[in-house]
């Protein structure tokens, strides 16, 4: 695993946390909707840079 996936998949995991947090705490939809977004972009983006596939 490289360091740019490890990163990618931290960032992903803090922006879930994050959206879970925001959740609970019944901010608007938009910001739990964006947050959750990019949080599966960036463990998509982590997971696909991963090297179990060669």
């Amino acid at each position: 695993m490289t360091g740019l996936a490890a990163l990618l998949i931290f960032v992903g995991l803090f922006l879930a946390g994050g959206t879970i947090s925001f959740w609970k705490q019944q901010l608007p939809k938009g910001v739990i909707v964006l947050l959750a977004v990019a949080s599966v972009m960036c463990l998509a983006a982590g997971i696909l840079r991963v090297d179990w596939w060669a």
